[in-house]
């Protein structure tokens, strides 16, 4: 099991975007509404966080590698190598290039249409890395600090989030 995890702020940010184009679930008039029921867990698939917690108890296992999108954008080519490895694949450098380029954020939107369709406009938007400080105010930066001590950063995958992505600037 290949189980990908996102800072937190990030995951909140990105879903804020998907909700309020996908009529399907709850829109949200303002970024304000939207961070008072993600940290409320009123979100259509629970807290992110709860999530985040029922994986801990797998991580350990040894047919689960856990990585994060931040490693994979910061490092595709080490990514892709280390995936590849868990799976017990053997890529020569052309087809580790290939991987590496098709699975990029940008070539994925690219494709989205043939590979997604129209929900492919959905599900693409930016994959940048800490958009969440276009939106967070200073209050919400430590109120969501504060929920990810609480609830994640003793954890195993709160570790991986902590030392490797959550508190880069």
């Amino acid at each position: 099991i290949l189980l990908l995890i996102r800072n937190p702020k990030d995951v909140a940010t990105s879903f804020f975007h998907f909700t309020n184009v996908l009529s399907t679930l709850p829109s949200y008039d303002t970024w304000d509404d939207f961070f008072v029921a993600f940290m409320t867990k009123k979100m259509p698939w629970g807290s992110y966080f709860e999530y985040l917690s029922s994986w801990n108890k797998y991580a350990d296992y040894e047919n689960v590698m856990t990585i994060t999108y931040e490693e994979l954008k910061e490092n595709p080519v080490l990514g892709v190598k280390n995936i590849a490895a868990f799976f017990g694949i053997s890529l020569t450098e052309k087809e580790l290039q290939l991987v590496v380029e098709r699975s990029s954020f940008q070539s994925m939107k690219k494709n989205s249409q043939k590979t997604h369709g129209a929900f492919g406009n959905i599900l693409f938007r930016k994959g940048d890395v800490r958009d969440w400080k276009n939106l967070f105010s200073e209050d919400q930066n430590e109120k969501m600090d504060k929920a990810f001590e609480e609830h994640i950063a003793g954890t195993k995958l709160g570790t991986k989030l902590k030392y490797g992505v959550y508190c880069k600037a």
